[in-house]
C-alpha cells in the first residue's frame, strides 16, 4: 500500500542557501544581496532594500560563499598566520597586534603547529589552497622558504637568520640577553644557570647563545651542569627546577636566567613551596615581560619584548605587500629593554 503522507520538506538549515534565494525572498537583485552581504551597501543600496535583504539573510541562514568568492577573484580576504607552540602566552599579544592592524578588511586564520614543532613548509603549502591574501609565519626554521617555494605576499616574525631580502619583523633578543648579563654581573653574581625552552626555534637559540657569550665576557661562569630545558609550562618548569636545584646549589649558582617568563613563574612557584629565598638565595629572570610579571611574588625581572608591536608591524608590512606597494625597509628590528623587579633586587 502506498503512503498518502506528503513528503516532508527539506529544512532550510539542511540545504545550501544561495544569493539568488535571498534575492527572491527580499524582492531584489542578486547584486544587491552581494553588496549587503559583503558590507558594501553604504551609498549603493537603499535603506529599505538593505533591511529587506538582512531580514531574508536571517530567515534563510544565508552565509557568503567565501571559497567561491576566492575562486572568482583568485584570492581571498583571509590572512593566515602560522605559529609554533602558542602555549607561550606571549603569542596572545602578538596575535592582538596582527588583528588590530588588519582591521575589518581581512579575516585572520591562525594555524598552530604541534607543541615543539616548527612551522612546516608542507603544511603551509596545503593552506595555500585556501588562496589567502597573504601569510604571516612566526619563528620558521632557515630552510622554510626554500622548501615552501610559493609566490605571494609573506612576512616573517621573530625570524633571525634570514637574508636581508626576506620581509621580516624581528625582536632584538640578543640585546635583551646582554642586558640581563650586565644586570646580573653588576649585582655581583659569579655563577649563573640557564633554563631554556624545548621548542627549537631560532629565537631561543639566539637568546641562549647571546647570554652565554655576554656572561663569559663579564666574568660570570655557567657551569656545565647549569644548563637545563623545559617546555613552556609553569608546572613542567617547576618540576625541572626541582630536579636540578640541589646540584645548582652545591655548585654555587646564585642566579638563573629563563628563556621565557613562563619558565620563571615555575621557578618562583617551586621556590615558594620549598622555602628558597628569592632573590636572597637565588635571583631569577625571565624573557617576554608578560603582564603577570609585574604582580608576581616577587615581581619578575624580565626582558621586555614588544609583542603587540611585533604583530602590528608585521601585519602592516604584509598589507603593503598585498596592495602591491614597495617596502622601504624589508626587515624591521624592534628593540628590547630590561624591566628590573624584586626577583633580582631588593627594590
Amino acid at each position: 500500500m502506498h503512503s498518502t503522507q506528503e513528503p516532508r520538506p527539506t529544512p532550510v538549515s539542511r540545504r545550501r542557501v544561495t544569493a539568488a534565494m535571498v534575492a527572491d525572498l527580499a524582492g531584489v537583485s542578486t547584486a544587491t544581496v552581494s553588496l549587503v552581504a559583503n558590507g558594501k551597501a553604504e551609498g549603493r543600496v537603499s535603506t529599505a532594500n538593505e533591511v529587506k535583504v538582512r531580514a531574508a539573510i536571517r530567515e534563510l541562514g544565508y552565509v557568503v560563499d567565501g571559497i567561491g568568492s576566492s575562486l572568482a577573484r583568485g584570492v581571498s580576504n583571509t590572512v593566515i598566520m602560522i605559529a609554533p607552540d602558542i602555549s607561550n602566552p606571549f603569542f596572545a599579544t602578538v596575535i592582538a597586534g596582527v588583528r588590530a592592524a588588519l582591521g575589518s578588511q581581512f579575516q585572520l586564520l591562525l594555524s598552530v603547529t604541534d607543541a615543539g614543532q616548527l612551522p612546516s613548509a608542507d603544511d603551509t603549502r596545503r593552506l595555500l589552497g585556501l588562496r589567502p591574501a597573504g601569510l604571516l609565519v612566526d619563528a620558521p626554521e632557515p630552510s622554510f622558504l626554500e622548501e615552501l617555494s610559493a609566490p605571494g605576499p609573506l612576512v616573517l616574525l621573530d625570524a633571525p637568520g634570514f637574508g636581508p631580502e626576506v620581509p621580516a619583523v624581528n625582536l632584538d633578543v640578543a640585546q635583551g640577553s646582554r642586558l640581563l648579563a650586565e644586570h646580573l654581573a653588576a649585582a655581583g653574581h659569579k655563577k649563573v644557570a640557564y633554563l631554556d625552552g624545548t621548542t627549537g626555534t631560532t629565537t631561543f637559540e639566539v637568546r641562549r647563545t647571546a647570554f652565554l657569550a655576554a656572561a663569559a665576557e663579564l666574568g660570570m661562569e655557567v657551569p656545565a651542569g647549569a644548563l637545563a630545558a623545559a617546555a613552556i609550562n609553569v608546572g613542567l618548569a617547576a618540576t625541572a627546577f626541582a630536579e636540578v636545584w640541589p646540584r645548582w646549589k652545591r655548585d654555587g649558582i646564585t642566579a638563573v636566567v629563563c628563556a621565557t617568563d613562563t619558565h620563571a613563574y615555575g621557578i618562583l612557584q617551586e621556590a615558594r613551596a620549598t622555602g628558597i629565598s628569592i632573590p636572597g638565595e637565588l635571583a631569577v629572570t625571565g624573557f617576554d615581560n608578560l603582564p603577570y610579571s609585574m604582580t608576581s611574588s616577587p615581581g619578575l625581572t624580565s626582558v621586555n619584548l614588544p609583542g603587540e608591536l611585533l604583530g602590528r608591524r608585521a601585519a602592516e608590512q604584509l598589507l603593503k605587500l598585498i596592495a602591491g606597494e614597495h617596502l622601504e625597509t624589508q626587515q624591521v628590528t624592534l628593540e628590547s629593554s630590561l624591566m628590573v623587579r624584586g626577583s633580582t633586587s631588593d627594590i
